[in-house]
């Protein structure tokens, strides 16, 4: 971690992921990336849908590869790189063919490291191996939930699942929310855990990087008039007024309060819920 001389009031408690010495390449492979735009909180009729996005610079995308399709064939990391979509660092690798991709790094991996996507792959960090090959108790991140579906669990800065069970044609997997879900057996996972494990120590600072992250500010409920929020109005500072918590839209939020729907396809693969406060820290 960098952390600033607080030579004024927004540098006093700033600090910033240290990339001297683990990025090796500034600027992206232009082959692999293209532009986007970002959805800003909006819905396709333009809604907001989801509170406090928008703004925030400008960003190249980087076509990131999380299908692993190349099998058996040994990979060789050539560069390691900052992407701004995404917590941890990407490489650049290069197979024997020729052919280039951006692949999301585990933290003990460095230029010149070699990793392969087999199923006779060695029990080593970047390998990637189906579950049912996989000892239990072992770290894994870019978790496919269904086989050739891609890699969607465990993919944030320094987060990694754990193994915990194999049975049944399945997985149990043990989710950096501490939630254990079954997965297929059949389905992939990369050895070890993601890169950039500092990241959350990284203190913004000011108001202005939240904007440059595409951030806006947050109102308090209470400070809002009625028509705006369900804790708005009243003479002076008051409390919510209701025994229990909601967003603006009126659903339950904080404080332990269930907000999965009831009827959400995926609870049958729920072997046990996520962990909530100081039950969640016990588990850790």
């Amino acid at each position: 971690m960098k952390f600033y001389k607080p030579t004024s009031k927004s540098r006093r408690h700033l600090s910033t992921v240290s990339y001297r010495g683990v990025i090796t390449e500034n600027e992206p492979h232009k082959a692999l990336t293209s532009g986007f735009k970002r959805d800003m909180g909006r819905n396709n009729r333009g809604r907001i849908t989801v509170q406090h996005k928008g703004g925030g610079n400008k960003h190249l995308y980087r076509m990131v590869d999380f299908k692993y399709d190349k099998y058996d064939m040994p990979a060789r990391i050539e560069t390691v790189e900052y992407d701004p979509n995404r917590t941890g660092f990407i490489g650049r690798v290069i197979y024997p063919d020729g052919e280039r991709r951006y692949v999301l790094l585990p933290k003990e991996m460095t230029v010149g490291a070699v990793f392969s996507v087999s199923a006779s792959a060695p029990l080593t960090v970047g390998n990637r191996l189906p579950l049912k090959k996989i000892p239990v108790g072992t770290f894994i991140y870019n978790v496919e939930i269904k086989p050739n579906g891609g890699a969607i669990l465990a993919r944030s800065a320094g987060n990694f699942a754990q193994l915990v069970a194999l049975e049944g044609g399945h997985a149990q997997i043990k989710l950096p929310s501490t939630e254990v879900r079954k997965v297929s057996a059949e389905a992939w996972a990369c050895i070890g855990s993601v890169s950039n494990e500092e990241n959350h120590l990284v203190n913004l600072g000011k108001a202005g990087r939240s904007r440059w992250l595409g951030i806006r500010p947050t109102v308090r409920g209470t400070a809002k008039n009625p028509v705006d929020h369900p804790y708005g109005g009243g003479e002076g500072r008051q409390g919510r007024g209701r025994r229990r918590a909601i967003t603006r839209t009126g659903k339950p939020v904080g404080k332990g309060q269930k907000s999965r729907r009831a009827k959400k396809y995926s609870n049958v693969f729920i072997v046990s819920r996520r962990k909530v406060g100081k039950n969640r820290k016990a588990s850790l």
